[in-house]
């Protein structure tokens, strides 16, 4: 497991240089979990998730639980996405807890330490957030990534099509009026990692669905590299429609960071196929990213 203090940046740069930029999505929807001959409750979902940690280890770099898929078991279901996460890490695996959380003020710092505390049992590599109410609402989640060597990936524009007419709307005030929100979100991350101690990757990513057109966002990727290069999670490859080899082509000048998310279009291999799957598309997308 990784020593406290090492910074996300530098272990995602080590993940991408050693195991590439895959992220293997671990997903129990309730339709898998039938394929997979497991039954529909907190067991199914353990003995799903550990088989895809095993099937990732040596062949992926990270992987991503989808909290919600554990959490609608409820406390059963928290105890095996516990053990599901210990056991990634354990085998060397990045892991990104895909649980979305967003608030203000202490309970946006609960969230954080739930996720980002060092010997937490939820403790994971990074998290994803909602900034919403502002990109000042999570600036504790920030501090508490930076300190304790973990990431986040700040929700900017998202694949669900329902998304566009808020993230495409443009800020009416502020230091950053005249930009869309997604726009906003961006420069208001870049700021925070630009104050931080330099890392190839910033310790705050992004999430940006790989099925958009980022420029109708107002997301130049025409533009010079950020610099620390943002750490990109972009959903959307595989079942979603997105290509691998297209990657660099979709996210331009934001191509370095980015991290190759796919969940269903491997997970639907089956609990055989699985490890080859990964693998096949492992080597995907190194061939993509050069």
């Amino acid at each position: 497991m990784t020593a406290v203090g090492t910074a996300f940046g530098d272990r995602l740069a080590e993940a991408f240089a050693e195991r590439g930029r895959l992220c293997v999505g671990i997903d129990p929807h309730e339709h898998l979990l039938a394929e997979w001959g497991l039954p529909a409750s907190a067991a199914g979902a353990r003995e799903f998730g550990l088989h895809a940690v095993a099937a990732a280890a040596g062949r992926a770099g990270l992987v991503k639980p989808q909290v919600a898929f554990f959490e609608r078991y409820g406390s059963a279901g928290y105890a095996a996405l516990e053990e599901v996460i210990g056991a990634a890490r354990a085998a060397g695996l990045l892991v990104i807890a895909d649980a979305k959380r967003g608030d203000i003020g202490t309970s946006v710092t609960a969230y954080a330490e739930s996720w980002l505390t060092p010997g937490a049992s939820l403790e994971a590599d990074a998290l994803t957030v909602s900034a919403f109410q502002g990109v000042g609402s999570i600036a504790e989640p920030m501090r508490l990534a930076e300190e304790h060597g973990k990431g986040l990936f700040v929700l900017a524009a998202t694949s669900n099509p329902e998304a566009a007419a808020i993230q495409q709307a443009v800020v009416a005030s502020g230091p950053h009026a005249g930009a869309t929100v997604a726009r906003a979100i961006i420069e208001g991350v870049h700021a925070f990692n630009l104050e931080q101690a330099p890392h190839p990757f910033g310790t705050v990513g992004l999430v940006l669905g790989a099925t958009v057109d980022l420029t109708a966002y107002g997301i130049d990727t025409r533009g010079p590299v950020f610099s620390p290069a943002f750490p990109v999670l972009a959903p959307g490859f595989g079942h979603q429609g997105a290509r691998v080899e297209d990657a660099p082509r979709l996210f331009g000048s934001l191509a370095p960071g980015v991290i190759v998310s796919e969940s269903r279009g491997l997970l639907g291999a089956g609990r055989d196929g699985l490890a080859d799957a990964i693998a096949r598309r492992a080597e995907e997308v190194r061939a993509s990213h050069g």
